[in-house]
């Protein structure tokens, strides 16, 4: 259950009237009952908390936003979702996680940075391997901040015709002004390659300074985030117009471990042998292991077994890494 620095946080929270922080020190709670293998009181836990949020009244920084329906043709451009993904549903390489929480602390708190002349961090550019975390992240800032997710298609995006990309394009920065949320440029490097690259097209070259002067004039209370697993073929320019550059990798073994007990958190794993199974993990991404660890889980449910052994986990992570090649897949 809680620990005691948690059941006070609890405590001062109540007295002094902080249900932000209230709600905040409860999903640790939730995420501390998920490690210790509780995964039914965590997800109660987690179902409490968010019907909570949902009857609170918000602070002015995050008001409800309305139900974001992309109508005309930001219909084709945008794709809203609404994520309940969380930060610490998330497991990151310490240096993103402290980046993602300075975002989320300065996003919930703009009005008090504006009152000194200063901005929020709201323009993230994301990059690493596929399968890493990065669109995850998105869903998690999110969900977190309670905006809508808006994932930017560049199919509809991109066209042929001279001129029409940029005029789509500033449909897209016109609605993060009044539409406020999470606004995802997914694959980013279609639309973010170097301009100075031969092969490029004199089009995209137009849409990428177009995409640089959108992105430096906007003032909107939205978050831009661009994501991408190719950072070596950016365009330079992109680094120093973003706030933050947040970097992603392949898991660490102790990250493997960790993400494996939590996924498989409803079953008995005293019978693992979790040194084999990072070994076994090695080269695969956030999300391959993942998929193991759920198809691992997939078969103990079909053989009515509430226990895993090593053999359950390893076997599974060798299939992804046979399919993957070792390098993963496209999970952001």
């Amino acid at each position: 259950m809680a620990t005691a620095e948690q059941l006070k946080a609890l405590l001062r929270s109540y007295v002094y009237g902080d249900g932000d922080q209230f709600l905040t020190v409860s999903m640790q709670v939730a995420a501390h009952a998920a490690r210790r293998g509780q995964g039914r009181l965590a997800q109660e836990l987690r179902d409490l908390i968010d019907e909570a949020r949902r009857r609170a009244s918000l602070p002015p920084t995050l008001s409800p936003v309305p139900i974001a329906r992309p109508v005309g043709e930001l219909a084709d451009l945008i794709q809203a979702s609404y994520p309940k993904t969380r930060l610490a549903d998330m497991v990151l390489a310490s240096s993103a996680r402290q980046s993602l929480e300075r975002v989320l602390v300065e996003y919930r708190q703009q009005d008090k940075l504006r009152a000194h002349g200063m901005s929020a961090r709201r323009k993230l550019l994301m990059v690493g391997p596929p399968g890493s975390g990065k669109t995850m992240t998105a869903a998690a800032l999110a969900g977190e901040l309670k905006l809508p997710l808006l994932g930017v298609r560049l199919d509809g995006l991109i066209t042929k015709f001279m001129g029409e990309t940029a005029a789509k394009l500033r449909l897209v920065f016109d609605s993060m002004v009044s539409t406020k949320g999470v606004y995802l440029f997914d694959e980013f490097d279609a639309i973010g390659g170097d301009r100075s690259r031969r092969n490029d097209v004199g089009e995209m070259r137009r849409v990428l300074n177009s995409f640089l002067q959108f992105l430096e004039a906007d003032d909107s209370d939205s978050l831009i985030l661009a994501a991408t697993n190719h950072q070596e073929i950016l365009d330079p320019a992109l680094f120093r117009r973003f706030d933050d550059v947040i970097r992603y990798g392949l898991p660490e073994p102790e990250q493997i471990e960790q993400l494996a007990k939590n996924r498989l958190n409803t079953f008995g794993l005293s019978r693992v042998q979790w040194k084999v199974v990072r070994t076994a993990a090695a080269g695969l991404s956030y999300a391959e292991v993942a998929r193991a660890c759920t198809e691992a889980a997939k078969s103990a449910v079909l053989g009515d077994r509430t226990e895993l052994v090593t053999e359950d986990v390893v076997d599974t992570l060798r299939e992804r890494s046979a399919i993957a090649g070792g390098d993963g897949t496209d999970q952001g």
